[in-house]
């Protein structure tokens, strides 16, 4: 059953975590929190001989559950910008009985060892999501997240360092549909600098997004979505320009890339993606992900936009994307089950701080 039903489609699209009531609060939080603990199945990645194996939570003793590190990840952020919203969270104590079991100054050791060995581990997606979840203890007021921002500053400062030495620099962007997509990476890693002060990181942002996406122009939109994507290319690199340009500049950059945004040669992205929801296969699931980012990239067009714009039409798409997307989220398919909170929550809370901060 769909836990947030009762939703009407503006309360689906206004941004903000407004008096949750207690069963959705337990439902956004019940599968992130079944994950984090969840050892197996899990994406070990390679093995390189028989003696090689070892269990993901010595390799990763903060973030082993979740199927994979960058799950793992989102969905402690899941669970702490849920605290910091709500106070009254009924899910409050389990929630940090949980963290306070993983953030140690020892397993955030093993964490910051592994990427000493290992500097391009899960980068740029998994990078992004760490970032997001600093930034999201930065913007809590509160002295247990002070403790677990303190705990997890050597992680922070270290993921901080990668972003500028091996992924800023890039050649090249990549204009994909899952986890490889620079644009999103782009954005966490603005919104991160932005909600922390660091405005050198937040400049070096700004710079990589104009030299990789500045002079795009008629984005392709009729061959999405790939079979597999959970990220529109188009609208993620549109919902990270309407961050680092300002309002006249964006503007002219969009009707560069997409001209004509709301016309119908834009169905293809405006529609939301047909999914079976009684499948349980990944690559399936992952287009519960798409409507759902999907949805969020478009309220926050509608948003940005001038009048010119048919804003009634970006916000009915965002709206039937947010509807397709909640209504097959809460899935007990564990394909789906250990990221798709998330993204439920992200859309969600969208305009409650952290995210897009200033847009």
């Amino acid at each position: 059953m769909d836990p947030l039903s009762h939703l009407d489609a503006d309360r689906l699209l206004s941004g903000t975590f407004d008096d949750p009531d207690a069963e959705l609060q337990s439902a956004l939080a019940e599968y992130p929190l079944d994950a984090i603990g969840t050892e197996y199945p899990h994406y070990q990645g390679s093995v390189d001989g028989p003696d090689a194996q070892i269990e993901p939570s010595e390799r990763h003793p903060v973030f082993f559950g979740c199927f994979d590190w960058h799950s793992a990840v989102h969905s402690h952020w899941c669970l702490l910008r849920q605290l910091r919203l709500s106070e009254s969270h009924p899910r409050r104590e389990e929630i940090i009985s949980e963290i306070d079991e993983r953030f140690t100054p020892a397993n955030v050791r093993g964490e910051v060892e592994y990427f000493e060995e290992n500097p391009t581990f899960e980068c740029p997606y998994g990078w992004a999501w760490l970032l997001r979840l600093a930034a999201e203890l930065a913007l809590w007021d509160d002295e247990q997240a002070e403790e677990y921002r303190e705990c997890l500053r050597p992680l922070e400062s270290r993921i901080a360092e990668l972003v500028e030495s091996e992924f800023l620099n890039g050649d090249r962007p990549f204009r994909v549909g899952t986890h490889d997509n620079t644009a999103f990476a782009l954005a966490a890693v603005w919104d991160y600098a932005t909600v922390t002060g660091a405005d050198s990181l937040r400049r070096s942002t700004r710079d990589t997004a104009i030299r990789f996406f500045g002079d795009d122009e008629r984005y392709p939109v009729e061959y999405e979505p790939l079979g597999w994507d959970f990220l529109s290319p188009a609208l993620t690199e549109a919902d990270l320009m309407r961050r680092v340009l300002d309002g006249t500049e964006f503007v002219e950059w969009l009707d560069t890339f997409l001209p004509d945004l709301s016309q119908s040669p834009y169905d293809a992205i405006l529609d939301p993606v047909d999914v079976d929801s009684e499948s349980e296969d990944g690559l399936e699931l992952h287009l519960v992900g798409l409507n759902l980012s999907k949805a969020w990239c478009l309220a926050g067009l509608a948003e940005t936009v001038p009048e010119q714009y048919d804003r009634d039409r970006l916000e009915a798409s965002a709206r039937h994307h947010a509807e397709a997307g909640v209504s097959a989220a809460f899935t007990d398919a564990y394909a789906g089950s250990h990221w798709l909170s998330s993204f439920v929550l992200y859309l969600l809370t969208r305009s409650d701080g952290g995210i897009a901060p200033g847009c």
